[in-house]
């Protein structure tokens, strides 16, 4: 049985979701925040969420899923939250991945822990449910947009300041200092212009810029693609960056805002493909314009400081695969996935790590499926697709990408 979100819980409930990328969505919650929600990002880590998952999800399910349903149900059996209290939000996106049935997979979960008070707002842009106490406005969505491009700049420029910075921690706390100043900003009504962002990515790009780098240190460049959630969550994918840090590796993780305007494209792409409705294109085609006004804004703030290297903009992205892979493959990541393995192979990093959830075909068949494509297009492509799944250990996972940075190294000697 579903129970709704209603105007009545948006006055004293609490609304938890899950967490996929730190930066991101601590600003991302200050976006609900200043609409009137109590909102607040999930940081519960470790054997506690994956067992959660384990007891009340099939472990057949997909591992996003699992860990989605495990942390959220975690949280709750921490004793932290007021249960009656307490609202959950997960993504639904309305596709054929099965994403889109993680809500009825925690409704149920839910119902078998004993939390069946518990209301589950869905967010999604596809009116898959509505709630009379929550909704996703368009002003929303374009602040939400502006804190994940926010978001984008200060990662982009931690993975290329952190494994030089003379004194360690600097970068950190430059990204610690803005979450904060932006999030005064959101408050006062500040931030999410396109004057207001120039302006802020400029002095971000600034402050990143003063930091003392030791550029001797010999380092190996390393990439992350694969299915977003394990891509990008430290919980997912078992601190991947961390790890290949402590490897000796500069990583580079591609943002999400290329990924948002691959799915806003995707929208157009049905139409030009399939056929279908030139209203839906129309307003796609508004917000895509204004996303990647966004992405020239921040790459542009980069490019001024002229010390880093820049991101690749969607535009020359989405070029990459022409004739490669057709644009109507877009179940998972799709044709985004390939096009991302050949952006990093063709900027340095063509080490890359594709993680990719166990059981999650679609990313299976774009990802370890187009490997050999890509080596031969790009010969200096070193790609190893890494499982993750409630079976696959942590060490055997390492090791695998071990081998694959003694390769690089071995190549780069050689």
């Amino acid at each position: 049985m579903r129970v709704e979100f209603t105007k009545e819980m948006r006055k004293d409930y609490l609304i938890l979701a899950p967490n996929m990328l730190g930066i991101h969505f601590e600003l991302l919650k200050q976006v609900f925040i200043i609409n009137g929600y109590n909102f607040d990002i999930l940081t519960n880590d470790g054997p506690s969420v994956v067992n959660a998952g384990l007891e009340h999800v099939h472990n057949d399910t997909c591992y996003p899923a699992l860990l989605v349903i495990g942390q959220l149900i975690d949280a709750l059996n921490s004793g932290k939250y007021d249960v009656n209290k307490v609202a959950l939000m997960v993504p639904q996106t309305g596709g054929g991945c099965r994403a889109s049935n993680y809500i009825h997979l925690l409704r149920k979960a839910l119902e078998k822990a004993g939390y069946s008070q518990v209301p589950v707002i869905s967010l999604n842009l596809s009116g898959l449910e509505k709630n009379s106490g929550f909704k996703f406005t368009f002003t929303m969505i374009m602040q939400a947009m502006m804190a994940l491009a926010y978001g984008d700049l200060m990662m982009f420029l931690d993975n290329q300041i952190k494994p030089y910075e003379v004194e360690v921690g600097s970068s950190r706390k430059v990204i610690d200092r803005w979450v904060v100043e932006l999030a005064d900003q959101f408050k006062n009504g500040k931030g999410f212009s396109r004057k207001d962002f120039s302006k802020n990515t400029k002095l971000m790009a600034q402050d990143f810029a003063k930091i003392k780098l030791d550029k001797t240190i010999k380092k190996t460049k390393v990439g992350i693609v694969g299915e977003i959630y394990a891509k990008y969550s430290k919980l997912a994918n078992n601190h991947l960056e961390e790890f290949l840090f402590s490897q000796g590796c500069e990583v580079n993780v591609p943002g999400i805002v290329p990924f948002m305007l691959f799915k806003i494209d995707n929208r157009r792409d049905d139409v030009v493909l399939y056929d279908g409705s030139k209203l839906k294109k129309a307003v796609a085609t508004v917000l895509f314009d204004y996303v990647e006004g966004v992405e020239t804004a921040m790459i542009q703030s980069i490019a001024d400081v002229k010390c880093f290297n820049l991101p690749t903009s969607y535009k020359h992205i989405r070029s990459l695969v022409d004739g490669v892979i057709g644009y109507g493959n877009k179940m998972g990541e799709g044709w985004f996935l390939v096009a991302e393995m050949m952006e990093l192979a063709e900027s340095g990093y063509g080490n890359i790590v594709c993680c990719q959830p166990f059981g999650c075909l679609p990313n299976h068949i774009v990802g370890k499926g187009m490997t050999r494509i890509i080596k031969k297009l790009y010969p200096n492509a070193n790609i190893v697709p890494i499982d993750y799944d409630p079976g696959a250990t942590r060490v055997n996972q390492e090791n695998r990408i071990k081998l694959m940075l003694s390769n690089a190294n071995y190549s780069v000697n050689v």
